[in-house]
Parts: structure tokens; C-alpha cells; sequence
């Protein structure tokens, strides 16, 4: 059988057909027929993305205190350590953590005859998944949450001293919490030292540091006066924002108070927990040595990673 012809005109009108056919499948369905890509078009006119925090890694928790100030803060009974001994109270306990790029902690114990102080240090790294908010808005959600959470009255102060008045929290409250969980009764305040001006550490005549230094009847402690100095508040002087909470505990193992700073700089939030546990329910442990140790640690830590 002859071979038909080819016929190069057929050929240009088939293929006309087809590019005709593919361009009606891929226009626009839309009513004005704009062709364009609704999602190219958001992208260009969207605002632009919010900006990173400050910080992209963290430091080591275990080495980031100074070590003359965890001395000053796990003192002992006069006792001397060894170098091992020392090693391991000073040197701490550092938390076990996934991924230490996004938070980090160390904790360190000291315990002497007279009691035991425990001093534990969290920091986190926050960030923003949401390009509209950023690392640092993020973390002051986070760090308001925490804030709310440990009742410090709103709209209070702090000072650029650590013996300043200002507002408290309700101790009631968290008192009959603690009598209805059994866990002994918690007051969200501390005793006012300021009519002396003097913390136990520095005042003479009073027991070694490592012990508590005020005998008193717990259930009479006046910590739960709303005006006292050592009272649970926000601290002005210390990263873009921060608070301070100071409760005292007693129960039938015997009496400690916790004292908890909070600050956040930037996208980075720093929790100091410290307290001091006695067996002798008359001896409360003194809130102002504890707060100023707490603060001092806190200040020196703010400064370190603003450096």
C-alpha cells in the first residue's frame, strides 16, 4: 500500500488546536479572568515578618553563676570542705534537657546541721512560630502567664532596692489552699525587716548563716502584712520585665521559705528558685537575706547575658 502524503499545513493546524486547547485548561476561573496567582499576590503586599530575638543559643547553666555568689548563697556551718566536697556543692547538678539551644538548668544543695538550702536556675529560649509575632512578644506571653500565675499584684512596683515597699498578694488564699491539700500552711509574704535596714546576714549577734535567724511562732509570722518590704512584687531594675515571689511554708517535717525570681530580656526567660528548709518550726528562715541573695544572682546573671 502506497505511503499517504505528509502535509505540512495539517500539521501547523493541529498544533494550533492543541495550544489552543491547553491555554483555555489553564486561564483564570475566575469571573474577571485574572490570571495571576492569589497566593504570589498575597505574598507581595504581606507585611514583613517579625523580627528574631535577640538571643540564638545559651549559655551553660552550671557555670553561669559566679562562683563567690553560689558560696554566698549555700553557706555552711564552719565545717571545711574538701576540694571533691566542694566541687560537688559549688560545681551543681546540671538539668537534663533535649535540646539546650532552647533551655538549659542547673540545681545545687547545701546542707548544714541547722537546715538545708536548695538554689535551683531555669532559662529558656522562646520562639515564635507565627511570622506576625515575635520571639520577644512571645516570650513576654509566656512570662506574663508566669506572673499571673504566682499572684503578684498587678500594677505594683519594685525599687531599685531590695527592702522597698510594695503591694502583696493575698496570703489568705494561699494559706486555705495549702490547709485543704494538706501540705501546711503557705504565706505569699515575708517579714518586714525595714524598720532596721538590716538583713540577717549582715545584722551581729544573730545565728551562723547557714541556719535560720528568727525565732518565731509560724502561725504569728507577720509576713502576711500587705505593706511589708519583703511582700511578693514587680521588680523595676532588673531585664525588660520581672517579679518577685517569697512564701513561706510550714508543715509537719518542719518550716522553709521559697523564695522565686522571674525576669525576661529579651526572648530569653530566667527562673532563680531558693530556699531554706529548717526542722525546727520556731526558726523561720529570714526573707530579706533570702531575697537579696536571690536578687543579687539575678542581677549578675541579667548583666552576663546582656554582655
Amino acid at each position: 500500500m502506497p505511503r499517504k502524503p505528509f502535509v505540512p499545513g495539517a500539521a501547523v493546524v493541529v498544533a494550533a488546536a492543541l495550544a489552543a486547547g491547553l491555554t483555555g485548561c489553564t486561564g483564570s476561573s475566575s469571573p474577571d479572568g485574572d490570571a495571576s496567582d492569589a497566593k504570589s499576590g498575597g505574598a507581595a503586599t504581606s507585611s514583613p515578618a517579625a523580627e528574631p530575638g535577640r538571643y540564638q543559643t545559651l549559655p551553660e547553666a552550671c557555670g553561669l553563676p559566679s562562683r563567690g555568689v553560689i558560696r554566698r548563697m549555700l553557706p555552711g556551718d564552719g565545717q571545711p570542705l574538701s576540694d571533691t566536697e566542694a566541687q560537688k556543692v559549688y560545681g551543681g547538678q546540671a538539668d537534663i534537657t533535649y535540646d539546650t539551644d532552647r533551655r538549659v538548668g542547673c540545681r545545687w544543695t547545701r546542707e548544714t546541721t541547722a537546715g538545708t538550702r536548695h538554689l535551683g536556675l531555669d532559662i529558656q529560649r522562646v520562639v515564635s512560630y507565627d511570622s506576625a509575632v515575635s520571639d520577644d512578644d512571645k516570650a513576654q506571653a509566656i512570662y506574663g502567664k508566669k506572673e499571673l500565675a504566682a499572684q503578684i499584684p498587678s500594677g505594683g512596683t519594685g525599687s531599685p532596692s531590695p527592702a522597698a515597699p510594695s503591694p502583696s498578694a493575698s496570703a489568705s488564699a494561699s494559706a486555705s489552699k495549702g490547709k485543704e491539700k494538706g501540705e501546711g500552711v503557705v504565706t505569699n509574704d515575708a517579714t518586714d525587716k525595714s524598720a532596721t535596714g538590716k538583713s540577717s546576714a549582715d545584722a551581729k549577734g544573730k545565728a551562723p548563716s547557714g541556719s535560720p535567724s528568727q525565732k518565731s511562732d509560724p502561725s504569728a509570722d507577720p509576713s502576711t502584712d500587705p505593706s511589708g518590704s519583703t511582700a511578693p512584687r514587680v521588680l523595676d531594675d532588673l531585664g525588660d520585665a520581672a517579679f518577685l515571689n517569697d512564701k513561706l511554708v510550714t508543715a509537719d517535717s518542719g518550716v522553709h521559705r521559697d523564695v522565686t525570681v522571674v525576669f525576661r530580656t529579651s526572648n530569653v526567660i530566667v527562673k532563680i528558685t531558693y530556699d531554706q528548709w529548717s526542722t525546727d518550726k520556731t526558726m523561720l528562715p529570714d526573707s530579706q537575706e533570702l531575697q537579696d541573695k536571690a536578687r543579687s544572682l539575678a542581677t549578675e546573671l541579667s548583666d552576663s547575658l546582656s554582655e
